[in-house]
């Protein structure tokens, strides 16, 4: 069939032209889309006008439908982003499909990418309208035979995980699909918390955060590589894999091992592309951990323990722990509930996500897309009758004012907050413009927590620190006399680095009413310090240096964590 303009008396005329350039420039699209805008011609009576003047045939969906494309040659994502396709006919013909007949440095990019000639491959013209609907039918395609399709990875609301094993990553035929499977099954065999995948100047460093460390664990060659794993990676959390200009939040989920692994991922734009982080979290693991979580369990000293089981034991106010992210705090607040829940009290909690699964109680997931916020949550929870009440952060003023006031009202809060120190915590408070009087009295407690590297009971070694270590540490020969000082030496158990695993180390400031007036007159952050100190607050870094005492940790460790 052959398809003429509308307005056959009109050709595609410089004059034309100029003025639908004009016309692009001051409505800002395409030359393309002014041109068709200044004929009134359908698209694809436009499509054959420009594929008569430049020599070219012209696609219509419907033949575009039929065509075989090859992202081998050039990814999904750059076909996308340039308004180009590389495909095949039913004969097997390779072909380029432009959206822009215009751009010639789009086809001279194609061409190079390729690797050919003008001469050596046919050249073809397709409307950007349906360019862009062909690449949303391929981008479907794509997540279906990856087993991340909407309709194939839900059943109703719930998702469905997709299963890596050694087989399923040695049969990819794919080596984007083939690298990524691999990453996140050997992240998940040395216990790694997060991945992160960062694009730079031609290559992609892959790193593991374990024990709370970074470590590089391989680099991939190649900008177009790179760009085709982060396109995969957002292609599985079901993101927008043609924006590259803005962050984006997603999360999917895995088979591995009989375990469903859930991830959620980050994606972030940089000067050479696209960075991502994966977070890991494994219920079953957390789960089978929750049913034996106990403060004991932690690697608490016996004084901070025995101050968060007192602050836990409370009938109301509100007991908050402080943190950087992934510093443990959410599992301090599971071990104080497990403790305490008896069946006797009801007990609700509010996470974005949940991460440990409790027995007997109501643990709701934060829901933003839905509208099901901290602050919405928090509210009808306070009219489910609850007794005890968890929080998983205070983002924001709206969910501290509302905390505040449900510890002021008969429950027991439990909540974290990111601060730096327990003192921290209290302007943060202040400065969400919750009021000094109702923070003061309804505080019982803060506990401010890190996660301490401990040293690896393989390749430990006692050593004898010098004066300068001690003297960063602020030490002297006198105090750490009987001290035992170990260091990890590194070996196969602990990859080398000389720690395995972490404890939890704490500085607990329990309120009396002195520090509440303080609190409440804003007296100075050297006042509150100087009172804390009389009525027993251990610091975080004093706390820390017990386990470098009995050779658990290392002064560098410490000074890591604590400063």
């Amino acid at each position: 069939m052959t398809l003429m303009p509308n307005k056959s008396d009109v050709g595609i005329t410089s004059e034309l032209i100029e003025q639908a350039r004009l016309f692009a420039a001051k409505n800002d699209i395409s030359l393309v889309a002014g041109l068709q805008s200044a004929t009134g011609w359908t698209a694809d009576a436009l499509m054959m006008a420009l594929g008569a003047c430049f020599g070219y045939p012209a696609l219509s969906m419907r033949v575009l439908q039929e065509l075989i494309p090859d992202f081998e040659k050039i990814a999904y994502t750059e076909c996308v982003q340039r308004g180009v396709l590389i495909a095949a006919d039913e004969s097997g013909v390779p072909m380029l499909v432009l959206g822009d007949p215009f751009d010639g440095a789009v086809e001279d990019w194609a061409l190079r990418r390729y690797g050919v000639s003008r001469a050596a491959l046919r050249i073809a013209l397709a409307h950007p309208d349906d360019l862009a609907a062909y690449f949303a039918q391929q981008e479907r395609q794509l997540r279906a035979m990856d087993g991340f399709d909407n309709d194939s990875t839900r059943k109703g609301d719930e998702e469905v995980a997709a299963i890596i094993t050694l087989a399923s990553i040695s049969d990819d035929a794919s080596p984007v699909v083939k690298l990524v499977n691999s990453t996140i099954y050997d992240a998940l065999k040395l216990q790694a918390s997060d991945i992160h995948l960062e694009c730079d100047a031609g290559c992609l460093h892959v790193l593991y955060r374990i024990d709370g460390v970074l470590v590089q664990i391989t680099q991939v060659q190649g900008q177009d590589m790179a760009e085709q794993i982060i396109s995969r990676i957002k292609v599985m959390a079901e993101l927008d894999i043609a924006e590259r200009r803005v962050p984006q939040d997603g999360r999917f989920k895995v088979r591995v091992s009989d375990r469903e692994i859930d991830f959620r991922v980050s994606v972030m734009p940089n000067i050479f592309g696209e960075d991502a982080v994966l977070r890991l979290l494994d219920r079953q693991s957390l789960t089978e951990q929750a049913q034996a979580l106990r403060l004991d369990n932690l690697g608490l000293d016996a004084h901070s323990m025995a101050a968060i089981r007192k602050l836990a034991s409370k009938p109301h106010g509100m007991l908050l722990v402080t943190g950087p992210t992934g510093s443990g705090k959410t599992t301090t607040l599971y071990a104080a509930i497990t403790e305490i829940h008896t069946g006797r009290d009801k007990i609700v909690t509010i996470e974005d996500p949940v991460e440990y699964r409790l027995p007997r109680v109501l643990q709701i997931p934060v829901n933003e897309k839905k509208g099901l916020t901290f602050a919405r949550g928090l509210r009808s929870i306070l009219r489910h009758d609850p007794d005890k009440i968890m929080v998983g952060e205070i983002r924001d003023d709206e969910t501290a004012q509302i905390a505040v006031q449900a510890a002021l009202t008969g429950h027991l809060v439990f909540t974290t907050v990111h601060a730096n120190n327990v003192f921290d915590v209290l302007g943060r408070f202040l400065h969400m413009g919750v009021d000094a009087y109702s923070f003061a009295a309804a505080l019982n407690g803060i506990v401010a927590q890190r996660l301490l590297r401990i040293n690896c009971s393989h390749c430990a070694m006692e050593v004898q620190p010098d004066d300068a270590e001690l003297e960063a540490a602020n030490l002297s020969r006198q105090q750490v006399a009987g001290w035992i000082f170990k260091v990890g030496k590194g070996c196969g158990n602990c990859r080398g680095v000389g720690y395995k695993g972490r404890k939890a180390v704490a500085e607990v400031l329990i309120l009396d009413d002195m520090l509440r007036e303080l609190i409440v007159s804003q007296a100075p952050i050297s006042v509150l310090k100087e009172h804390a100190a009389r009525v027993g607050l251990k610091p975080l870094h004093d706390a820390a240096l017990l386990w470098v005492a009995c050779g658990e940790t290392t002064l560098e460790e410490v000074a890591r964590v604590s400063g």
